[in-house]
């Protein structure tokens, strides 16, 4: 879309093009309800050149999702994504070579332990993919530490929990427990691990890239909450 506009300002969270309000998806009003966040979206329309690309404001479509998919119901939004508490990656291990076994200890070790006293639980660790259920009290805890936050915290929790496939590294990093491009790195271990020692594949590794500009936008929404 050509841009149309030539002054973004902010009234009251909302964000404004020459005056009127941005529209979300769904046609509900672009209402922004804390100040930094708002401030960072609209200097993503203030960034746009001559044509409007969507995929250079990704704090504006993390917020439309925060309106129109997860304020409806953030309740039933936080049941869904509490279900990786259940299969956390990080209770996976490899069982070889030992390279990989260590680098997986040394990594997903630190974040486990932090969950544990953060939050009085214990984790099954297994090895291979077969499943194995956490205890549910430890399912609850974590569950209830996720649906604390409202629509945009869950906004942002949501890429940072699907891609990296770990509800405590999310967690952890929500917190400040560890930096996100640590935090992407170690749900990423072991395909890193493999790049590095058999090559790497352009094709993974641009997916990768891709996989990681959302994962830090998410983080970025979280700092400005």
């Amino acid at each position: 879309m050509k841009r149309f506009y030539s002054e973004v300002t902010i009234a009251d969270g909302a964000i404004l093009l020459d005056g009127r309000p941005v529209k979300t998806p769904a046609r509900a009003a672009l209402i922004i309800p804390y100040p930094t966040l708002a401030a960072a979206a609209a200097a993503e329309w203030r960034a746009q050149g001559e044509e409007i690309d969507p995929r250079s404001m990704p704090l504006t479509g993390l917020s439309n999702a925060a309106i129109d998919r997860i304020a409806p119901d953030p309740t039933a939004f936080a049941r869904t994504l509490a279900a990786y508490g259940g299969s956390d990656l990080l209770c996976y291990r490899a069982d070889a070579p030992p390279e990989l076994v260590a680098r997986q200890a040394e990594l997903w070790d630190p974040m486990l332990d932090w969950a544990r006293a953060r939050y009085d639980v214990h984790f099954v660790v297994t090895t291979g993919i077969i499943h194995a259920p956490q205890p549910p009290a430890t399912v609850q805890r974590l569950s209830e530490a996720l649906a604390a936050r409202d629509a945009f915290g869950l906004a942002a929790m949501a890429p940072l929990i699907t891609i990296g496939g770990s509800l405590v590294t999310a967690l952890a990093l929500s917190e400040a427990a560890v930096e996100a491009d640590a935090a992407f790195d170690l749900t990423h271990l072991d395909e890193i691990w493999q790049a590095a020692r058999w090559g790497e594949d352009q094709l993974a590794l641009e997916t990768r890239a891709a996989r990681r500009r959302d994962f830090l936008a998410a983080a970025q929404l979280l700092r400005l909450l």
